[in-house]
């Protein structure tokens, strides 16, 4: 099975430029703890709940800043085409639960753990994947 197939296509994203505030009412309104940022179509990094809250509101700082700020730099991404088994691995090595779906530089949608685990066909790499995501690097070593 590919990414392409179990991936959600209309991904929300953001600019760089845009207030860490503005990234926060998206991640409200769509209930979502990430969002890709974004120059155009070609995605530049991503902003998470995690980083608003450890980068921002933990210093005390203005959720007027721009996003860039806060934002995790470069992104780990899947493609369209790779097996879901490709995918859950690179989840499990980086330690995510969310991959960009990147094709040609252009954001075409996001892959969760999550749809992992909704497709039969892909459970097992859902359970593997959320294991290795879930135990420390340090224990890994």
């Amino acid at each position: 099975m590919k990414v392409k197939e179990i991936m959600t296509r209309n991904v929300s994203t953001i600019s760089p430029d845009s207030t860490i505030k503005e990234a926060a009412e998206i991640m409200r309104n769509l209930d979502v703890g990430v969002v890709p940022v974004c120059q155009g179509k070609k995605p530049v990094g991503i902003i998470t709940d995690r980083d608003i809250v450890i980068r921002n509101v933990a210093k005390a700082e203005d959720a007027n800043k721009p996003v860039r700020e806060v934002m995790s730099p470069g992104i780990i991404y899947a493609e369209p085409d790779m097996s879901v088994t490709e995918a859950a691995d690179i989840m499990a090595v980086r330690q995510v639960r969310r991959l960009p779906v990147v094709e040609n530089d252009e954001l075409v949608g996001i892959v969760s753990l999550g749809d992992l685990a909704l497709n039969e066909l892909t459970d097992m790499e859902a359970a593997q994947a959320l294991t290795d995501i879930s135990v420390p690097d340090k224990a890994k070593k």
